[in-house]
């Protein structure tokens, strides 16, 4: 379809998606009781495969538990078989050309749309099902659920608007010079992971808007927080086909997808091992390719809070709760291994720490009360409770927590593990649960813990640095560059924001595309240069063939 261009369009200001606080007694507070209750009344909710805009169901279903709530569950899905995955193929192939011509406005229009779809008629409903489904309370469901997939979407249509305004600022006379930013040959597989419904929206989310059409397989334990999410996508206006909805067993329809010869990139998030062992499949698979795929992921952290001797005690301690217990430590920025000077630990912050941790309230993510959820399920909880034990095993000292119950929901206390050997596993290892684990080091080792906290640990996604003493700062950014590619300074390692904070490590913890900035739309593009002459040749000779 053509569409005559009159305009150079400009995009509404877009700024972030204010944060709703939930306080007893407010109008967003009884909205969200609401929304909690009839879900709950509703359930368990039927989830189909989505193939060009139609309902598939296979002859097979899996089910989506409740964590806080394990013998209840939340949807039944349908898991995609080898011909629903060939015809979701076929058919993103067979959308793409009217999809990627759309005139950008258009497209533009689409994800604007499903923003306030997001902030306003379906806010309270994607923070309910990320709550009951994925175990976050609400404060953790809103910036996530509602606030953070929002700024995706806007803040997604500004960077390609500013993308595409780059252009060749120089021509000779008589000529034209201009750039396009074309969408991949083929298509995208998205993979998303459990712990962000907004993660959810920007996997499939971000190529699309480019123009590139998408398979999305959504993680098991998010599949109907993510349906909602795909749902609101159509009801703005997402045309059928350009994002395929494709819940299923991971490794098969991941190797189905990144075995056709069509396939043009990954966009992924979830764990250090599954992503090397696709980079390493996707590399087998090199010479069916039509070009070389695009691979964008980010993984895990082992992430950092390093304590000075000039820190303030109470407000390193409570960003290190924060950082490490929010959403029971499941998110890929969350603080696992904390290095505190001497002179701090002994001055209050030990005291403080384990006062403040065991104040936590650890239970039913729909109660407004609780801070700390369950864990996402039954591997979680046994991975995260047997490193617990593993800790103390190796001699670590439990200051709290250290306790679990799985008898209705997968719930684990808040634990704060003191050790002598800063690399025994709990530092090395990721854990992803509400796990801390503490090593004191002596004011005047400083620089040797620099040294220990850059090479404890494969990855470096996120870290913290608190101290008062600017020279102290500096000299720890500097030892510490490569650590993290997320930094804080008196502030804790996890909460990025779109637009404010782009977020990505390298190491282990992936290619560090910086989602939330404009370097991440780079990667789903192909750009073309183009030069059109307007006077032509009277001789195909040069100056210099003159004799």
């Amino acid at each position: 379809m053509s569409n005559a261009q009159l305009a150079s369009f400009k995009i509404p200001q877009i700024e972030n998606e204010p944060f709703r606080h939930y306080a007893p007694g407010s109008q967003e507070r009884k909205g969200l009781q609401a929304a909690i209750d009839e879900m709950k009344q509703s359930l368990p909710f039927e989830v189909p495969i989505v193939i060009n805009g139609k309902a598939v169901k296979t002859g097979k279903t899996a089910k989506q538990i409740i964590p806080s709530d394990h013998a209840k569950h939340l949807a039944v899905y349908y898991e995609a078989d080898e011909a629903t995955v060939k015809a979701a193929i076929d058919g993103a192939l067979a959308a793409k050309e009217a999809w990627e011509t759309m005139p950008w406005n258009d497209r533009a229009a689409i994800f604007l749309k499903a923003a306030d779809l997001v902030s306003g008629k379906y806010r309270y409903k994607l923070l309910a099902a990320t709550m009951l489904g994925q175990g976050k309370n609400a404060w953790q469901a809103e910036i996530d659920a509602a606030a953070e997939l929002a700024d995706f979407f806007r803040f997604g249509v500004k960077f390609i608007e500013q993308m595409y305004a780059q252009q060749p600022d120089k021509n000779f006379a008589g000529s034209w010079n201009r750039g396009e930013y074309r969408p991949l040959e083929g298509f995208v597989l998205a993979v998303s992971p459990f712990n962000f419904t907004a993660i959810g929206g920007n996997l499939p989310g971000a190529p699309a808007m480019l123009g590139n059409v998408v398979v999305w397989k959504p993680s098991p334990a998010a599949t109907y927080s993510n349906y909602l999410v795909y749902q609101l996508l159509v009801e703005a206006g997402l045309p059928a086909g350009v994002i395929q909805f494709v819940p299923g067993p991971p490794p098969e329809v991941v190797a189905q997808a990144i075995g056709h010869p069509s396939f043009a990139a990954l966009h992924f998030t979830g764990s250090t091992q599954v992503f090397k062992k696709l980079w390493k499949d996707i590399a087998f698979n090199l010479d069916i390719y039509k070009g070389y795929p695009r691979i964008v992921g980010e993984t895990g952290g082992k992430n950092f809070h390093l304590v000075h001797s000039s820190a303030s005690v109470t407000n390193a301690v409570l960003q290190s709760i924060r950082g490490a217990f929010e959403y029971s430590g499941q998110k890929c920025s969350a603080l696992s291994r904390l290095y505190v000077s001497s002179s701090v630990w002994k001055n209050g912050f030990k005291d403080l720490l384990v006062k403040e941790t065991k104040k936590i309230i650890v239970g039913d993510p729909t109660d407004f009360a609780t801070f700390n959820g369950p864990v996402i399920g039954r591997p979680a909880f046994e991975r995260i409770t047997g490193y617990i034990e593993k800790a103390k095993k190796a001699g670590g000292e439990i200051l709290a927590g250290g306790t679990w119950d799985d008898s209705k929901g997968f719930f684990i206390t808040p634990t704060v593990i003191l050790s002598k050997d800063p690399k025994s596993i709990t530092f090395v290892e990721e854990i992803f649960g509400p796990v801390l684990s503490v090593y004191v080091f002596e004011d005047s080792d400083w620089e040797k813990t620099l040294e220990l906290v850059d090479t404890t640990s494969e990855y470096a996604l996120t870290g913290s640095i608190f101290a008062d003493d600017r020279a102290a700062l500096i000299q720890a950014t500097n030892k510490l560059r490569n650590a993290a590619g997320n930094v804080y300074y008196n502030e804790k390692c996890t909460g990025a924001v779109v637009g404010q904070q782009p977020f990505g490590g390298a190491r282990a913890s992936g290619t560090n595309d910086k989602a939330g900035s404009i370097s991440i739309y780079y990667r789903f593009v192909s750009a073309r240069s183009i030069k059109e002459n307007f006077v032509g040749l009277e001789d195909y000779s040069y100056p210099s063939n003159l004799v």
